[in-house]
């Protein structure tokens, strides 16, 4: 018998909370000859809050799916449309090697810091290496979050928690409309990552650890290690079902495997040596291969030195520049055995006792 342990959400919000938080993105005084307009879009939004209307546009799963006439949100099965086009791009072996150089900082010169962050540069180095040998390369700067206009990654539900099923591939957590939880910017990350034989993420130490988009970035991609590609499986969201297929017998398909990767990770004080051992277990255990040992940089950039001058520090350290692009070089050259089966003909095909 399955059990669906419950009593931790709390109920629904009542109308005025909901009013006070959806009224909350129209306090700028400009907005009050529209006040009319606005209470008459709060009751359609509060109507698809206490509906629940998640997904308002659908259409029909189709052929392919475990349940053809499930009705799939439209906006998924576009995002799941981009992915496999993502996939098959990345398997042709025609195509020009592409790497994903990410930036992990929240720093940019467009909002509060009013500078470019260290992180940004140390990309830039990587990707005039990688360009220089004829590599496709694709910059995703996720500070955008913090200076774009309603961009978001919203945080991972858990849903693999319950079971690994649930755990759509891609999430289809989102968008959810009800709660006004859109503008998910997973839905063009999630092919950017598909296509790429070969991701680098150039990153600073916050507090310790990851800064908070990459950390958003990577539990969003939980699906891609073990995720369900037919969320009709699961009639959308319906734990028993999902249990039940889990413990039928999951496979825990590696969506992302057989990748590169390397790693620029810097700090100022403490802390790094973690957060670089942290990304590197997590790309290693869902499929990634590393470039090998200059791939995985991590240094101090003016270690115990005023912030002010972290930029000049950064100036000074011509050695740190060249690591950098070498982590490129090896990068590179991974992804040149990788693409022509070199590199996967020595690795060992071994099957995991513990596969999850």
């Amino acid at each position: 018998m399955i059990e669906i342990r419950k009593g931790q959400a709390p109920p629904p919000q009542e109308r005025a909370p909901f009013s006070v938080r959806f009224r909350a993105s129209f306090t700028d005084p400009a907005f009050r000859g529209e006040d009319s307009a606005i209470s008459r879009l709060e009751d359609i939004a509060w109507a698809a809050y206490t509906e629940g209307r998640k997904s308002p546009v659908t259409q029909k799963a189709g052929p392919g799916y475990a349940d053809p006439d499930y009705e799939l949100s439209a906006e998924w099965v576009a995002t799941k449309h981009s992915i496999d086009q993502a996939q098959v791009r990345w398997a042709d072996p025609a195509t020009q090697s592409r790497v994903l150089l990410i930036c992990g900082s929240a720093r940019n010169d467009g909002t509060c810091p009013g500078e470019m962050s260290k992180s940004f540069r140390l990309l830039n180095l990587a990707r005039q290496e990688l360009k220089q040998v004829g590599i496709e390369v694709d910059v995703l700067d996720l500070s955008l979050l913090t200076s774009e206009y309603a961009l978001h990654i919203h945080p991972c539900k858990g849903c693999a928690s319950t079971a690994m099923p649930l755990c759509h591939w891609p999430c289809s957590c989102y968008p959810n409309h009800a709660l006004n939880q859109t503008n998910d910017w997973m839905a063009d990350i999630y092919p950017r990552w598909v296509a790429a034989h070969a991701v680098i993420i150039v990153s600073p130490v916050y507090w310790y650890q990851s800064p908070s988009p990459l950390k958003l970035m990577i539990d969003r991609l939980v699906c891609a290690d073990g995720g369900n590609a037919d969320p009709t499986s699961t009639s959308g969201k319906k734990a028993v079902q999902a249990k039940a297929l889990e413990l039928g017998g999951w496979d825990y398909p590696q969506h992302l495997a057989g990748r590169a990767y390397g790693l620029v990770i810097h700090g100022d004080v403490a802390g790094l040596d973690d957060s670089r051992r942290a990304l590197t277990d997590w790309l290693d255990w869902i499929g990634f291969i590393d470039a090998g040992a200059q791939a995985r940089l991590g240094r101090y950039i003016g270690y115990y030195e005023p912030y002010a001058t972290s930029h000049d520090a950064l100036d000074q350290d011509q050695a740190m520049q060249e690591e950098t692009r070498n982590v490129a070089r090896a990068v590179a050259h991974t992804v040149a055995e990788l693409r022509v089966g070199r590199l996967q003909a020595v690795q060992p095909a071994l099957v995991r006792p513990r596969p999850k």
